[in-house]
């Protein structure tokens, strides 16, 4: 068993993740719009499926939340068509972005003014979504937890009797070994880089070694 999260990220880093260099904090785009958009996108839906949504918006010069809270529901649904179940995926994303545009005015705003509660009173919008946008998108120090996670520990033995008892597990072992974690990448990390990226090695290494719900540790590698 581990004896916190600082254990499991010196793992999953000498297990060579992360694998995927899209983005430093690895949500692809981070620090922009397209993270509110994406993290109702890619509910329940593979993320290259939510990458042709982007660029169907892209294509049809939808490049701001400004933009998309204008359209109505029957263009968003075609043009996100790709994410699946994409009427209930535009009225979420439509209802977002008004809030957004009326409570805060822009992105940038939105970012400096938002707090959790307020996403999480938003139709569509549950905890794991709520701090997929603080943590990628505002770039708030929030830890993201999902199924991989909990899939995860679960392999080392541990049983987490919600979502928030696992987040505060994983925050307290990175804020506790805090210089230890800027010794192994040779530089000093913010809190929101180290949380951003390691919520992405968790996610990496589930998918690569996942059968069904349950995932497999490579001791090998893992160890």
């Amino acid at each position: 068993m581990l004896n916190d999260s600082f254990e499991l990220l010196v793992k999953l880093r000498s297990a060579g993740y992360l694998q995927e260099l899209r983005d430093p904090l690895w949500w692809p785009n981070s620090g922009s719009y397209e993270v509110v958009v994406g993290t109702i996108l890619t509910q329940q839906t593979r993320w290259e499926k939510v990458e042709k949504s982007l660029d169907n918006l892209k294509k049809n010069g939808i490049d701001s939340l400004q933009k998309i809270a204008k359209l109505d529901s029957k263009t968003l649904s075609i043009l996100i068509k790709p994410s699946g179940f994409y009427n209930t995926k535009a009225k979420y994303l439509l209802g977002l972005s008004r809030a957004i545009v009326r409570d805060f005015g822009s992105f940038e705003e939105f970012c400096l003014g938002v707090d959790r509660e307020w996403l999480l009173s938003q139709k569509g919008i549950g905890q794991e979504s709520a701090d997929s946008i603080l943590c990628f998108g505002c770039l708030k120090d929030i830890f993201v937890v999902d199924s991989y996670t909990q899939r995860l520990l679960s392999a080392y033995g541990y049983d987490f009797e919600n979502y928030d008892e696992l987040q505060e597990w994983m925050s307290e072992g990175v804020l506790a070994n805090k210089s230890k974690i800027d010794e192994l990448y040779k530089k000093e990390m913010s809190i929101n880089e180290i949380y951003a990226r390691f919520h992405g090695k968790i996610v990496e290494y589930c998918k690569r070694n996942s059968v069904g719900k349950r995932v497999i540790l490579l001791q090998q590698t893992i160890s």
